[in-house]
């Protein structure tokens, strides 16, 4: 049976940075591309309709493009409920707004502490029968809040109705590594332990918090972009092919390989704060969270047992770039008697700010020796995404497909080995330097990407 389509898009943080950077452009992208034209409420605690109306416009013309056909579509499309989220009152004004609407979709687009009381608000209102909600990340500070916040939730909704959001899941070039490595079998002969020296992933950013301290200090590199995001594309990399097109299939396989993944040890990770950090609104002036993390992953199955595997991310660093390095082995004896280096044989998977796949590759230099050299082969390069990531899964949400967010699906939402014999959540303590090796193998983005000035915090 088809599942219906939700009739009216609510978020909530309407004035909010996630609205202004992410949701605008996208909801322009529906209206523009999609032919959306379904009633769009904004909900926050201050801002009338024509305040609304000029932040979305602010929006796009910073974060757009700003389309002036769409824009004006969009701007016919836009309500607005202002409130508390803890005065009851503010719910039933949305009740009010949401008029003859029947499957409302709500998008929780605000901070994470209040993800409960709105959806209690929703529920006593009237305005969760037959809706759906989305709701950002993070979702719970641990496993034990993590179960909490599900617990409320299927209060009021049935877990189909629930659409845990991990952008990174919606981003073309994210999809693409899983769809490069299956699609292709020669892949799959040299994608194991035999063949791969190492895997890195680098998220570097040249900005700072710019207006999210108070979040920041609750979420940290850790929690903000590590144990989701980074986490999204080593799963795509490392799991094994799923079976049959049911994406619960690919779930299933996802959650397999995160219950190999081996505990961290206070050895294996490194964090750091930039320069300024303590300086920003809304930061403790003695905080120790870390704006910067490198941790040493290994995964304990047939295909990566013995393989190291280095994630770092962090803010402040010399360029904006994000991307995945997988080194290949070299022979135990080169043929041509050359002191080769460790970097000569690699494919670089790069997700942002273009969109590239490359393949390094040895070939003789001109002359009458047997000398070579390294080039890198691009046979991927796009200028950008084809559709914004909020876009594409706002679209899902709205239409009831659920391929793109996260479900909980009793036991595979526990990511323990069944055996009982460890945990194989991540247990991020705070470690000294030297969880990671001094990168010889490093390639020059991610030497110059993780040279920025951190401060490393030892606890």
């Amino acid at each position: 049976m088809a599942v219906p389509n939700s009739d009216t898009l609510v978020f909530f943080g309407a004035t909010g940075d996630l609205a202004h950077k992410q949701i605008f452009p996208a909801l322009q992208g529906l209206v523009r591309q999609e032919g959306f034209d379904l009633p769009i409420i904004g909900v926050s605690r201050d801002g009338s309709l024509d305040r609304r109306k000029e932040r979305a416009g602010d929006s796009l013309e910073h974060y757009g493009p700003m389309d002036r056909e769409g824009f004006q579509k969009l701007m016919g499309l836009l309500r607005a409920a202002q409130g508390d989220y803890n005065d009851p009152a503010t719910f039933e004004k949305l009740r009010r707004e949401l008029g003859k609407a029947e499957r409302p979709l709500h998008y929780l687009a605000i901070h994470p502490t209040m993800f409960a009381k709105v959806v209690e608000g929703l529920a006593k209102s009237g305005c969760a029968a037959n809706a759906r909600v989305v709701l950002e990340k993070p979702f719970g500070r641990d496993l034990a809040s993590a179960r909490e916040l599900s617990k409320i939730l299927h209060q009021y909704f049935p877990e189909k109705a629930i659409y845990r959001i991990d952008h990174y899941l919606g981003k073309e070039p994210v999809q693409n590594i899983l769809y490069a490595r299956f699609a292709n079998p020669l892949f799959e002969t040299v994608w194991n332990r035999d063949k791969v020296r190492s895997i890195q992933i680098t998220m570097a950013e040249d900005f700072g918090v710019e207006g999210r301290g108070k979040f920041y200090e609750e979420a940290g590199a850790i929690r903000d972009v590590l144990q989701n995001h980074m986490l999204q594309v080593l799963v795509s990399l490392t799991m094994d092919p799923h079976t049959g097109s049911d994406h619960e299939l690919v779930r299933d396989e996802k959650a397999r390989l995160f219950k190999a993944i081996t505990p961290l040890m206070p050895g294996d990770v490194v964090r750091g704060q930039f320069e300024g950090y303590l300086s920003v609104p809304g930061v403790s002036s003695r905080s120790t969270v870390e704006t910067f993390v490198a941790v040493k992953v290994a995964i304990d199955n047939r295909r990566w047992a013995g393989v190291p595997i280095y994630i770092r991310c962090g803010k402040k660093l010399p360029l904006t770039s994000t991307e995945v390095f997988v080194e290949f082995k070299r022979p135990p004896r080169e043929t041509f008697g050359e002191i080769v280096p460790v970097l000569s044989s690699h494919m670089r998977m790069r997700i942002s700010p273009d969109i590239t796949i490359s393949i390094g590759l040895r070939v003789k230099k001109p002359g009458e020796r047997m000398a070579g050299q390294d080039v890198e082969l691009t046979f991927v390069r796009q200028a950008a995404d084809d559709m914004p990531p909020y876009q594409c899964l706002l679209s899902d949400a709205m239409r009831g497909s659920a391929e793109l967010f996260a479900r909980e699906r009793g036991p595979v939402a526990d990511c323990r080995r069944s055996s009982g014999r460890r945990d194989a959540t991540l247990h991020l303590r705070a470690g000294a330097p030297g969880g990671l090796p001094a990168h010889r193998q490093t390639r020059p983005m991610a030497q110059s990407a993780a040279s920025g000035k951190q401060a490393v915090m030892r606890t």
